[in-house]
This record gives structure tokens, C-alpha cells and sequence, in this order.
């Protein structure tokens, strides 16, 4: 009989474009969710900047009550004096008609003059207020302007002695907001007291308080004066250095003050209750002269020089519970990165099959944490509710991923890691100068640890099999 051939051996089945590539796919597929997951910490951010706002809205509804930031400037001598200018006017001629003629006019200006010292110390005493679950921070000052003024020298501003009205020479000072303002306020001036009525002459400003010194007798010695304030306001307090020399000393029972300004203090001392600074400032740091007039050609002297030249403290937190919160979901698609690089490298060292389901699950519920972080740290402080949303996170995630990681050390793996990442963040958060540079080292560590775990992983073999 003829030997039966046995048929051909069929060819083998090509593997799917879906199994020759599956590494890939996942790997895009977690990138996408990732993505996706951006949505949810887009809206809480959304929510904080409303919160945000509305806190800002409470906080200046209290300090529109009780005092706005202060600004205190001053004090100026001002000296009314009387000067001639021609100026073109039509008048009537011989025949009746009207011509145009250079006529001599005269007319009342206001010589300005800085003192020569000036001699500032305050002691500022902060509270609480409480707009339902708002606070803000305002504070009481109690503070002396003191200081001389040297007889005032008009040559410079080529004004005549004989034109200079004394009688009507006046101390003015500006101030942002007087609503505040518990006592009259005197001047001292020479030992003799002036009351300071509302109203500031000092030139752009109209807040402010003014004294007539109403002596017809010429400043022709050094005159010391001193002029006690006790007034309300929030936020900051801050002096123009208005002196050829100027000392500035302020103490406070706020403990986290924030120098601002065109100057810094030569001293200071900070204490969990409060401060303690001294500035020392001579005039040549600013714009604005000694001594000019209120005609044309002194523009010099104005409100923006003047702002330009402030210097004080301000009582704000620099990183209050919303900026830490604001900070910390910055470090949302990292914490994103992380946990579904874990399970990555399980599925792919251990062949643990995750579903992209709890993939999404374990990431909304890492974004679960910032709201709950958000909304709790409106009522007990950012720290403990740093501590119970991370704390509920870790327990919620640890707990699910038991059912699908199967127990024992990969679950108790996400545990820890977990743990190790909110306490991470935490301690970056307070750093506030170095929290880039341990942001850049924990990136790299993590880098490390995912090219060493898998160094040996054969890719096309896996996806081969």
C-alpha cells in the first residue's frame, strides 16, 4: 500500500496587535487616566479660589470696620508765603475796546519743610477677629512721631523773608485711615500743645490730621516736637522716612511678621510672642527733597515717591491653611504618578492583573484628599487636617487595594507608601525654601527605584508570552 503522508503542520497564530504590544497600551492607558484625573483637581482648585475669595471678602469686611493698613507719613511744616507771576489778561483800552496785556498778579503758595530727625516708635498689639469661620488679624498701635525741625530755609526755594506768613504756618501729617483713632491727637510742639484737626494739607493726601501753630513769630531756632497717636488697622503699619536721619523702633506680640518695604531693619529680634525692630534710615535712600513749594517745577515730591519709600512690618501668615492646600495639589499628578507606578511595576514583576476601574478608583480617591483637606482645614488648622485627610486616604486606598492585590506584603507595600508620601509632602509643604529642591531629590529617588526594580525586565519577551 502506498505510505500515507501526513498533511502539513498548520502555521502558527500570530498574537494580536493588542497582545504584541500590551506593555505599551497599558502604560497610555494609565497616562489617559491620569489625564482624566486631572479633571476632578482642576475643579478643587476651582473650589479653593472661590473659598479664597470669600475669605478675602470676610477679612475685608472686618477691616473696612474697624481699619484699613496704615500708613503713617508725616510730619511736615508747611509755611504759607505770598508771590508775584505775570500772566496775560485782557483789559480795557482807551477806546473802549478790549486788549490783551501782561499784568502782575500775587498770589499765596506753601513752602514745605521736612524735619530734620524723626524718631518713630510703636507698639503694635494684634487680635482675631471672627467673620463666621473667617478670621482676620488687626491690631492696635500705639506710636509716637518725635523728632526736630530746623529753622526753615527759604533761599534754596528763592522766597523773600518778607513775604513769608508765619501766622498761618501749619504741621500736617497723612495717614490712611483716621476711623480708627481712640484719642484727639496734639501736637507738642516747642512745649506748647496744638490740636490737630481732621484734614491733611500735605500735597496728594487728604487723610490725615493738621495743627495751626498761629504764631506770627519766625522758627528761628530748633524746635523739638512729639506727637503721640493711638489708632486701629490691620493687615500692616508702615513709615515714610521723612528725616535727614530717622529711627524707627516697633514691638509687637505677632509672632510671624513679614519686614516689608524700601528699607529692612538694622535690628530685630523675633520670639514665639511677639518682636521686637529697629530701623535706622537716612534720607539719602529716597526721591524726594528736603524742602520745596507747591508752584509748578516741584514735582519732585509725590505720592508714588512716597510709597516707594515706605518701610514696616506686616501681620499677614506668609503660607496660611489656603495657601498650603493651594501648594500641596500641586503635588496632585505626582501623587497620581507614584501610586499607579506602583501598580505597574506590580502587574509587570509579579503578573498582577489591576483594571483600569481601580486604577480610577485609588485615583479619585487621592484627589478625594485634597477636598477633604480643603474643607477641614476651615475649622482646626491645616496641620491637623493635613493629618485626618491623609490619614482617611491612606486607610481607604489601603483597605481596597486588599481585595484586588490579594493581602499580605503588596497591600501593606501601598500602606506604607502611601504613608511615606503624605509625610513627605508635609514636611515639604513647611519647607518653604528648600520644598523644590527635596521635590527634585524625592523625583529622583523614585526614578532609581523604578529603573532598579526593573533593570532586568525583558520587554518584547513579556509581551511575546
Amino acid at each position: 500500500m502506498p505510505e500515507v503522508q501526513a498533511p502539513p503542520p498548520l502555521p502558527k497564530s500570530q498574537p494580536s496587535f493588542g497582545r504584541r504590544h500590551s506593555t505599551i497600551i497599558k502604560l497610555l492607558g494609565v497616562g489617559a487616566l491620569v489625564l482624566v484625573l486631572l479633571i476632578p483637581l482642576a475643579m478643587i482648585t476651582g473650589v479653593l479660589g472661590e473659598r479664597l475669595r470669600r475669605r478675602n471678602e470676610a477679612v475685608a469686611d472686618i477691616t473696612s470696620s474697624w481699619g484699613r493698613e496704615q500708613n503713617l507719613i508725616g510730619p511736615v511744616l508747611g509755611i504759607p508765603y505770598q508771590y508775584k507771576f505775570k500772566a496775560v489778561k485782557e483789559v480795557p483800552a482807551a477806546d473802549g475796546k478790549m486788549e490783551r496785556r501782561e499784568v502782575e498778579e500775587t498770589a499765596t503758595g506753601n513752602a514745605y519743610f521736612l524735619p530734620e530727625t524723626l524718631n518713630v516708635s510703636g507698639n503694635v498689639q494684634t487680635q482675631m477677629l471672627h467673620r463666621g469661620i473667617y478670621n482676620a488679624v488687626v491690631y492696635r498701635a500705639q506710636t509716637t512721631l518725635s523728632g526736630k525741625f530746623v529753622p526753615p530755609d527759604f533761599g534754596p526755594l528763592k522766597i523773600d523773608l518778607k513775604d513769608v506768613q508765619w501766622k498761618d504756618a501749619f504741621v500736617t501729617i497723612a495717614i490712611n485711615d483716621l476711623r480708627g483713632t481712640r484719642e484727639a491727637i496734639l501736637l507738642d510742639w516747642g512745649g506748647t500743645k496744638h490740636p490737630m484737626l481732621p484734614g491733611s494739607q500735605l500735597p496728594g493726601y487728604t487723610t490725615g490730621a493738621t495743627a495751626s501753630l498761629g504764631s506770627e513769630q519766625p522758627i528761628a531756632a530748633e524746635i523739638q516736637f512729639s506727637i503721640p497717636l493711638d489708632f486701629n488697622g490691620s493687615e500692616g503699619i508702615f513709615f515714610a522716612p521723612f528725616g535727614v536721619q530717622n529711627e524707627a523702633t516697633l514691638k509687637s506680640n505677632w509672632p510671624d511678621p513679614g519686614f516689608r518695604g524700601a528699607f529692612l531693619p538694622a535690628d530685630r529680634s523675633l520670639r514665639p510672642d511677639g518682636f521686637d525692630a529697629t530701623w535706622k534710615v537716612s534720607y539719602y535712600g529716597r526721591d524726594y527733597p528736603q524742602s520745596w513749594t507747591s508752584r509748578t517745577g516741584n514735582e519732585r515730591f509725590t505720592t508714588q515717591s512716597v510709597s516707594n519709600s515706605l518701610f514696616g512690618a506686616q501681620f499677614l501668615s506668609i503660607l496660611d491653611a489656603y495657601r498650603y492646600v493651594e501648594r500641596s495639589i500641586k503635588y496632585g499628578v505626582l501623587f497620581l504618578v507614584l501610586v499607579f507606578t506602583a501598580f505597574f511595576l506590580f502587574e509587570v514583576t509579579a503578573r498582577q492583573k489591576i483594571h483600569p476601574f481601580q486604577y480610577l478608583m485609588v485615583g479619585a480617591a487621592l484627589c478625594l484628599f485634597y477636598l477633604l483637606l480643603l474643607s477641614i482645614s476651615e475649622f482646626i488648622g491645616f496641620s491637623w487636617a493635613y493629618l485626618i485627610a491623609a490619614v482617611a486616604s491612606t486607610v481607604l486606598i489601603t483597605w481596597y487595594c486588599r481585595f484586588f492585590l490579594g493581602g499580605g506584603v503588596r497591600t501593606l507595600m501601598i500602606g506604607a507608601g502611601l504613608t511615606g508620601i503624605y509625610t513627605f509632602l508635609y514636611i515639604t509643604l513647611r519647607q518653604q525654601d528648600y520644598a523644590l529642591l527635596m521635590g527634585a531629590i524625592a523625583l529622583f529617588i523614585v526614578l532609581a527605584i523604578v529603573m532598579y526594580v526593573t533593570r532586568k525586565v525583558d520587554w518584547y519577551a513579556r509581551d511575546a508570552n
